[in-house]
Formats: C-alpha cells, sequence, structure tokens
C-alpha cells in the first residue's frame, strides 16, 4: 500500500472517530479539519473530485471499520469461474461489497446468482485477506476480502448483465492474468485459490 493511501486512511478514521465521541466544539472542529485534509490527500493523488470523495470516503458516522469484499471462488471441472466487468473490462472473481442483513456466504451466493446466472452452494471459506497486502490499485477504503468457495447447483450461465459483459471458465495455465480487474482480484489472490483447489485440506489462508 502506497504511505501516502495509508496516512490518508488513518487520519480519516482518526477523524471519524474523533467527531464521533468528542463533546467539545473546538475538538469537533479539529476533528473536521483533519478530515476535510485527508479527503484533499485523497483527491490530490487519485485525481478524484472532492464532492465524490467526501461522499464516498468520508461520510460516514460511528465507530470506522474496515469495508468487506466477498468474492464466490466457483471451480467447474478444474477451472474456475471468471466474469468480466463492464467497468473496466477485465476478468474478476463475481462478488462484490457486503450487505447488511446478509452473512459472507449469503453475499456470494447472491453475487454469484447475479453476476453468472448460476445457483451455487457455500463450502469452504479459503481466504481472508486484507487488502492492503495486495497490488490493487489505491482506494479510499481499508478494506478486507473474503474468498469464499462455492459449488455450482444449478441455474444457466449468463452472458452478460448489467454490470458484466462475458463469463468463462478458465484452467489455470490458460488464465488471462494481464485482463485481470486488478481493483477486485490480483494474480497471486487467483492463484492462492487453484493451491486450495490442488489442495482440499490447505487451511484458510489469514493475514
Amino acid at each position: 500500500m502506497e504511505k501516502w493511501l495509508e496516512w490518508a486512511q488513518q487520519m480519516q478514521a482518526i477523524a471519524q472517530a474523533g467527531l464521533t465521541y468528542a463533546r467539545d466544539v473546538y475538538d469537533q472542529e479539529r476533528y473536521q479539519q483533519l478530515r476535510q485534509l485527508s479527503i484533499e490527500i485523497m483527491s490530490e493523488y487519485t485525481q478524484t473530485e472532492m464532492n465524490k470523495l467526501t461522499e464516498l470516503f468520508a461520510s460516514e458516522t460511528g465507530y470506522p471499520t474496515p469495508k468487506v469484499d466477498i468474492r464466490a471462488v466457483v471451480f467447474r471441472e478444474g477451472k474456475l469461474l471468471m466474469i468480466r466487468e463492464k467497468s473496466d473490462n477485465g476478468w474478476a472473481l463475481p462478488g462484490g461489497w457486503a450487505d447488511i442483513g446478509l452473512s459472507p456466504a449469503e453475499i456470494a451466493v447472491k453475487e454469484t446468482r447475479e453476476e453468472s446466472g448460476f445457483e451455487v452452494r457455500p463450502i469452504k471459506l479459503l481466504a481472508a485477506l486484507d487488502k492492503k497486502h495486495f497490488p490493487h490499485p489505491p482506494e479510499p477504503f481499508y478494506t478486507y476480502k473474503l474468498f469464499i468457495q462455492c459449488e455450482i447447483t444449478g441455474g444457466e450461465a449468463l452472458m452478460t448483465t448489467t454490470e458484466t459483459s462475458d463469463l468463462r471458465f478458465f484452467a489455470l495455465e490458460e488464465f488471462p492474468f494481464h485482463e485481470l480487474s486488478v481493483a477486485r482480484n490480483t494474480e497471486s489472490q487467483i492463484r492462492m485459490m487453484f493451491d486450495h483447489l490442488s489442495d482440499p485440506k490447505k487451511a484458510p489462508d489469514f493475514n
């Protein structure tokens, strides 16, 4: 993770916690200034409009916690299910942000159905990873990633949806690593999933 991103995230977290618990009006003003500074740093390095960052990055209340990204790992005959994202034309495991009211397993099922058309059953947590340890592009949120292995139980492949433009199963030796949606998954993470396929008794990875 870039140091400027780490600093901006930490500043935002400190400011959000301070605005939640501070009662003195002057302390509130200082924490608000700290939050504004974190937005300016993020905007400068990501070329993102400050208004958008304020809405997405600095509008939450309460004690700050990481966001959670859920990814479904679906193998069929030794090949891994991938969907092509319309947003960046890259290949990704089905998944998305965790929703309040749904468990991680339920999110994996929901996202797989919506993005691929397949009905799946969750069978195993393969990895719980801190996103900062992998070469993802910078983003405002501090994120944990959960990879959940699922097996197909029904449904039919949807080659295109509102968010995706293609669907394929890839073996490791034919994997298009140069076309990954690296905001969502990296080559090392994909290889990690194939390691679990090769060794079903392998314990979940975590960091």
